[in-house]
Formats: C-alpha cells, structure tokens, sequence
C-alpha cells in the first residue's frame, strides 16, 4: 500500500512552499510584477537593437574533408580559392556575347567589390570540347552564362547593404536586356527576409477558439496567449543578445518562436487550470495562485527543465550549428517557464474571481463536474472504457504508430537545394537557368583537390595521369574536366559535375565514392593527399557527421529523459514506458515527414517544388525538441496518476481518475501547440515547413494516440507494478518532486 499520507502536510508545505509564497507574492503584488515584466521586456528590445547581433549561416567543419581541402586551396592558390557564388544571365532576345562591353563592365565592377577574389568573364573561357556535355559557364545557344564570383567569406554573410554594390555591377547586362539572376550563396543573402508574423496569428487565432470552446472563459482564453507572447518577445531579444558573441543560424529565431510559443501557452495553461479549479474549490485568487504554483507549477518546472535537458543533448553532437540551435529554442523555454511562474499568477491576482465573468459557453476547469461532485462527463465515461478494455486501446494505438512509422525505413538525409524553393526567390530562379542551359549538376560542382607537395616532381607526371583516367571512369559523373596544376604545381585542381542535382542521392552517393575509394586509390603508395571540396561536398560531410551523430543524440536524450522520469515517479516500469512510447511516437512523425517532403504525398500543396530529401539535421532537431516536449504531457498525466495512487492506493483507479481531469488539458493544450507549429508551414523556407510539420505531427500523435490511449493503457495493464522500484536504486537516484502534493513521497512497493 502508498505511504500514509500522516505527516506529509509539513513535508508538502516545506518543499512546495518556494514556488507557493512566489505565486502568492505575485498574485498579491500584481502591479509591480506586471510592471517589471513590461519595463523589462522594453529595456531588453532597445539593448537588443543597438547591441545585438546578426544571424548567419556562417559555420565550419574543421575536421571534415572538405573543410581541410578548400584551406589547401586556399594556402596555394588563394584565388582560386574561398567560397564560390554564381550569378546567372539569360537572354533570348539576343546571343551574350553581343554584349560584351556591358559584360567586361561587371566583371570589372564586381571585382572591386569587397571580399571578392576573383570573378570570372563567361565571353572569354575555353570553348567545350566537342562530344563533352557543356557545363558552363557560356550555353551552346549563347543565350545563357553564369560569372563564378569568388570571395574571402561565406557571401550569404556579408548583409543585405552588400547586394546593392552587386545590383549596381550587374546594372549593365540588365539595362541592355538581358536577365540576371543570383545563385548559391549569394541568393540566399538576396532571399527576403523571413516574416513569422502570418504564422503566429494564424497560431494564435486557432489557440482562441480552441481555449473558448475548451473552457469557455474568454479572459482565461487570453492569459495563456498573452503571458506566452510576452515571454516569447523578451526571449527572442535575450537571443539577439547572444547573437553577438555567438554565430546563430539564421533559422534561429523562428525555431525560437515557434518552440517558445508552444511551451508557453502550455506552461500558462496548465497553471490557469489549476488555479480556476482551486478558485471553484472556494480559494481566494491569491491563495488559489499560489496553489496553483506550487502545484501544476512545479510541473511546470520539471517539464521546462526536461525540455531544456533534451535541448542541451544536442550539444552530443560535436557540430555547432547544431547545439546553437539547441540553445536559441532553450532561451524561449526559459522564458517561458519564468513567465509561468511569476507573470501568470501576476495577471490572475489582478483579474480575482472575475475569470469567469465574460463566457460564449458555461465555463469549465479540469472537469465537467464542480467540486466533491462525482464526474460523469465525456472524459469519465472514456476513462472508464479505457480502464475495461486496455488491451484494445494499446492496440490500436502502437497499429496508428506503426503504420505511420513505415516511411521512415527509407528515410533520405540530404540538403534541400535550391531548386525546391519559391519562384519567387533569386536563387531558384538561377537554378532553373543553370539545369535548363548546363545540366542539374551544374549546380552543385564538386572541386577535386590532389596535394602532391610531398611528392618528388619524377612522379608526379604518373600521378596526374593515374588521377585523370581514375576520375573519368567514375560513376555517377556526366563531366570530368582536365586536372590542372596550380601556379606552384603543388595541387592538382579539377572539377567533376554529377548526372544529377545537388540534393539528389547521386551526387551524395559520388561525392562519397570520391572521397571514400576513387582519391584514396589514387594516391596509395604516394604521399599525395586527395580531398573533394566546394559547397555540395561540405553539405555531404555535414550530412554524414549528423547521421553518424544522431545515435548518440538518441542515446543521450533518451537517457536522460529515463532519469528524470525515474526520479520524479520512483518507478522503473514508469520509467521505460516513457522511454519507449516516446521513441515510437517521433518514429511516426518522421515517418510522415519523410512521407510528405521524400516521397512528395502533399509537398507540393505545402509550396514544395519536387520531392526532396531530408534536411540533415531535423531529424536530430526534432528528436532533442519533441522528446523534451513530449514530457510535458507525460508529467502533467502521471503526477495526477501518481497523487491519486499515494492517495488511495487503487492502481487502475487512479490512472482513470488522472485521465478524466486532465484530459481536456492535455487535449487543448496539444491542440494549441499543433496549431502554432503547423502555422509555420506557410513559411518560404522548406527547412521550417519541414519543422513545422514535423513538430506538429509529433504532438499530435503524442498527446492522442500515446498520452491518450497507449500510456493509460499501458499503466492500466501494469498496475501497482508501474511504481516498482529497487531499493539501491531507489537511494542511488535523487528525487524530484513533479507536483507539490507528492514532494518527497516514495512508491510503496519496493
């Protein structure tokens, strides 16, 4: 049987009474705290836009080949070397070389651009030879060229000021006819940029009807969104902050919002909750804040903390890029939670009892039923059918999940080119020039860089000829131009162009083959040293670093979420159940990423052009994110399991007593967060379309088909053995306490 409950009061009163007294003192000073958080919030934008900084998707990868083969480039031929960009013409009114004078203008105008290294004149290179596929720069029908502009630094960092000295060189070609498009990097910095404000109404209306028709209290439909937003806008200012001493990507913010949006009206929601059910049960407003804090509050806190853990185990994965984007979606969680905590029981110490008071239905707390009352609404009559037939209900729940999940064995990590993008945007357009004049590949180059410092000049003739006719046999390759020495005869330089585009699993599959067998055999028995660089090559070794980090990540986050789990319930079977159901619930929404972006079923009704592979590290984003939110339901589910198992002692009663008053919480609070990730989707970026999505999707399914239907099930079927819990481990791991109520309590079977 459960502990006696003798003597827990003091224990509840001590170890709930910091977050009690803080939502009691908030509630009671309302004034003040509103104030702070408003005079906070203006003092973090101003700082924020005069001492913030920019973001960039300005990152490296030191130990990757690529990487070390563009600084060997560099070291000798440096301007051959740096980060290369296209900017693309096309005329069909007249051939290009027509207009050669306005052509020599530009090149000349855009190597006196800062950063540039060098730019070359499409008029003046070598013809193709006949029989060899034309790749560039100048079209067999003259009409359409490309200028490769080198520069120093990643051009897409550069800032906007910089494209208008590249309008200004290119102005010639335009006033004469002809049309100018911006490839590579340098379209991405010509990329409008990014607005989330249609998505966050969207979300935020979607979150009004869902609260009104929930709870039917128009004031308590209001506070969640606001304190959420408010929380929201002073994180993203703290994010701008670090922005200057850390490089963010530039899909920082929006993961921020999207991220710090969601937990936010959950956080705020599960406290409002909590706080009109203690107001029903006759507490005074600040009184039943403060209960609420110490209660759904420390929930809160768990959750929060939990999310935040699943945040930081990115940082596993060794990439920058990627742990950054881990800290700018924990900056929001933050916030969030602090908001929670202080500015909601604020604003419901300053609203009283008059939460009720404007309602479009008869207002509603945790359940249908007012308190002492006996519940006999829609959640009771379900709970109890779960509680009857659990086996039915857990499997029909893992036969959603599976079917869902079969996607997934086919899954495509790669980097979503150019060509998937609006025709709005530069950069696609410049794409489309290149494949319809040069080929798909001629979008994504692969340079092949073979060092032969280290080798006597009598062998180095063998080597070039030995490397040539390797890379001519090569498969996957449509064009393999001739190795040339640079200037120092230290490398070899040459460019190969795959059959297909940069983000198909050809150009993947060659770039790896170069790299893996055709360099190593030529330069075995040598000291020469072969890499394959440029920007399609760094995008497949940051793919092959994700994918060979993301058991790791899994591993990691997994198992710190088991050992949070495991602390807070004090049962192990809870504990793996958790662990498990998790893991199949993400196995399900990337299944249906993969379905709808890889194998195209909805891509282009979501604005995607084509079918394209999986951006390489959302599936690593979406696990850290969703395991971490995932938790929020589940700790919200089982603290009210576990209260009433310390309670009463009754198993089976006790998860049906959970799932009827939290129920309706978990199911619009999932709703809300749905709404708010899915109104994302809108986005021109794919890469937040595919985040949107798939963070949408893994709510959906975690807080139906997994909290709803496979964890009471489960628990159901476990029985008192769920709280089971070996005495040494029972001591070896610390507790924490998820609701107030149960602080300190242990289970009783051990």
């Amino acid at each position: 049987m459960p502990h006696s409950r003798t003597g827990e009061g003091d224990q509840k009163a001590a170890r709930g009474g910091v977050l009690r007294r803080l939502g009691e003192w908030c509630a009671r000073h309302f004034v003040v705290v509103i104030i702070a958080w408003l005079v906070a919030l203006v003092a973090l934008q101003v700082v924020s836009r005069e001492f913030g900084g920019e973001y960039s998707d300005n990152f490296s990868l030191p130990q990757a080949q690529a990487q070390k083969g563009l600084d060997v480039l560099k070291a000798h031929d440096p301007q051959a070397g740096g980060y290369s960009s296209q900017i693309v013409m096309r005329d069909d009114q007249q051939p290009l070389t027509s207009l050669s004078s306005q052509m020599s203008a530009t090149i000349a105008d855009l190597e006196k651009l800062p950063h540039v290294l060098s730019a070359q004149n499409p008029l003046s290179a070598p013809a193709t030879p006949s029989g060899q596929q034309n790749v560039g720069p100048l079209s067999d029908d003259k009409k359409t060229a490309y200028i490769t502009v080198r520069f120093d630094v990643q051009p897409s960092t550069l800032g906007d000021d910089y494209l208008n000295g590249v309008d200004t060189a290119v102005q010639p070609l335009r006033s004469a006819g002809a049309e100018v498009e911006y490839g590579g990097p340098l379209g991405e910095l010509a990329r409008p940029a990014a607005d989330d404000r249609v998505s966050e109404l969207i979300g935020f209306g979607v979150a009004v009807i869902v609260l009104l028709v929930g709870f039917g209290s128009v004031i308590a439909a209001v506070v969640p969104l606001l304190s959420a937003l408010i929380s929201v806008v002073g994180g993203l200012a703290i994010l701008g902050l670090l922005a200057a001493a850390f490089t963010f990507a530039t899909v920082s913010p929006t993961l921020a919002t999207m991220i710090g949006l969601g937990v936010g009206i959950d956080y705020a929601l599960f406290m409002l909750t909590r706080h009109r059910q203690n107001l029903i049960d006759g507490m005074d407003p600040v009184r039943a804040a403060g209960q609420a804090a110490s209660t759904s509050g420390h929930a809160v806190l768990v959750s929060g903390c939990t999310v935040i853990i699943a945040l930081a185990g990115l940082s596993a994965s060794g990439v920058s890029f990627i742990s950054l984007l881990g800290v700018a979606a924990a900056v929001t969680v933050v916030s969030a939670v602090v908001g929670a905590l202080t500015l909601v029981p604020a604003l419901l110490g300053f609203i009283g009892r008059h939460i009720d008071r404007f309602h479009v239905r008869p207002p509603v707390a945790e359940t249908e039923a007012g308190a002492g009352d006996t519940p006999q609404g829609t959640w009771h009559r379900y709970a109890q059918r779960v509680e009857r037939r659990p086996l039915w209900f857990l499997s029909a729940g893992v036969a959603v999940v599976v079917v869902l999940a079969i996607p997934l064995f086919s899954i495509q990590l790669g980097h979503i080119g150019d060509g998937a993008d609006p025709t709005s945007f530069t950069d696609r357009r410049a794409y489309d020039l290149m494949a319809d004049a040069f080929g798909p590949g001629s979008n994504g180059p692969l340079t092949v860089v073979v060092d032969q410092t280290n080798v006597p000049q009598s062998q180095r003739s063998g080597l070039a000829s030995k490397a040539q006719q390797s890379l001519d046999k090569v498969q996957g390759a449509a064009v393999v131009t001739p190795l040339t020495p640079t200037q120092d005869g230290d490398l070899l330089v040459g460019t190969v162009y795959s059959t297909k585009s940069p983000q198909n699993a050809t150009t993947t599959d060659l770039t790896n083959r170069l790299v893996d067998d055709t360099l190593p055999d030529v330069v075995q028995g040598t000291d020469a040293k072969g890499y394959v660089t440029g920007t399609t090559a760094t995008q497949v070794d940051f793919r092959d670093i994700v994918a060979s980090q993301l058991p790791v990540i899994i591993a990691v986050v997994v198992g710190l979420a088991f050992l949070i789990i495991l602390a807070v319930f004090r049962g192990l079977l809870v504990a793996v159940k958790a662990a498990v159901l998790n893991v199949l619930s993400i196995a399900a929404s990337y299944g249906v990423v993969v379905a709808v972006f890889q194998w195209g079923w909805g891509g282009p009704a979501l604005g995607v052009h084509g079918k394209v592979p999986i951006e390489s590290y959302v599936p690593m984003m979406m696990f850290a994110i969703v395991f971490g939110l995932s938790m929020d339901y589940e700790i919200f589910l089982l603290s009210r399991v576990h209260e009433a198992w310390l309670r009463t002692g009754d198993a089976e009663g006790s998860v049906a007593h959970a799932l009827e008053i939290t129920a309706r919480v978990i199911t619009c609070a999932a709703l809300i967060m749905v709404s708010v990730f899915a109104a994302f989707i809108v986005s021109d970026n794919i890469v937040v379309k595919m985040l949107g999505l798939g963070l949408a999707v893994s709510v959906l399914i975690d807080a139906t088909v997994v909290r709803l239907l496979m964890v009471p099930a489960v628990m159901t079927l476990l029985g008192r053995h769920a709280w089971w819990m070996p005495r040494w481990l029972d001591r070896v791991v610390p507790h924490i306490d998820a609701e107030g109520a149960q602080a300190g309590a242990r289970s009783a079977s051990h």
